[in-house]
């Protein structure tokens, strides 16, 4: 814990002038909602929710240790997740069983938040059937974003768990060890959220949420450069790795509101 503590104090110094960030908007509304369907809620075996993306039409994005019990620390069941695309207020676009899951070969779940943990904490979900949906439409991937570059963040999160929250207007503070440090607002439940660029109108996806914390009275989030792992992760999933459920789950959708997520770090 010391080491990201340290790492932390270093660069929330060099960023100590921000420029306005834009508050979370809840997207209840049809129209609102409508770029962001490919985001959904993972319910986490009943035990839990994470936030995901759709990067391909059956390929979920999200934090690895999202896969994991927070209690004992045990791999999840894959036949025990499920991805709710879109879901607001009781409804999603799309529902999907996972099939099999991959995490970075260098994802330690036990280990304490340090730079290396953030930096490998990404995971990827194949669906049992893609989504197949006008709706909903996977999102690109870029490169690491800059320092000093706006981006933005599509979350579920504690208290507001029925429906997406974006604020489209937050900033890269730093990056260092292969972490980015960022102003987006997030809270329990958002781990796993995708943090989107939006050069060119278009949003990309150029991060995911891994952890929160505090330094000095101030909220910043963390999460990996994403081009590197997202590749090692896609090459495994090539390679047949990952734990197959060859028949797909009944699905388990309830609507119960889940009050916490996965694990978070705050100094």
């Amino acid at each position: 814990m010391l080491r990201i503590i340290t790492f932390l104090l270093s660069v929330c110094a060099a960023g100590a002038a921000l420029s306005q960030d834009s508050r979370l908007q809840r997207l209840d509304v049809g129209d609102e909602a409508r770029d962001w369907e490919a985001v959904g809620r993972l319910e986490l075996a009943r035990r839990g929710f994470c936030t995901g993306a759709l990067v391909a039409p059956d390929l979920v994005l999200t934090a690895a240790h999202c896969l994991f019990d927070k209690e004992t620390g045990a791999r999840i069941d894959p036949a025990r997740i499920e991805f709710m695309a879109g879901w607001r207020n009781g409804r999603a676009a799309a529902y999907r069983s996972v099939r099999r899951a991959v995490t970075h070969p260098d994802y330690a779940p036990a280990a304490d938040v340090t730079a290396e943990r953030v930096r490998n904490d990404v995971a990827l979900l194949e669906l049992h059937h893609p989504i197949n949906n006008t709706r909903v439409t996977p999102f690109e991937t870029d490169e690491r974003p800059r320092k000093g570059q706006k981006i933005g963040v599509v979350s579920y999160a504690r208290d507001r768990s029925e429906a997406p929250s974006l604020q489209n207007i937050c900033e890269v503070l730093a990056r260092q060890d292969g972490v980015l440090v960022m102003s987006c607002d997030v809270d329990f439940g958002s781990s796993g959220a995708p943090i989107f660029s939006f050069e060119g109108g278009v949003p990309r996806i150029v991060s995911v949420v891994s952890a929160m914390a505090e330094v000095e009275g101030r909220k910043v989030s963390l999460g990996t450069q994403l081009t590197d792992p997202l590749r090692v992760l896609q090459d495994a999933l090539d390679g047949g790795a990952g734990v197959f459920q060859e028949a797909a789950p009944k699905m388990f959708t309830s609507g119960i509101r889940r009050d916490t997520g996965a694990k978070f770090a705050k100094p």
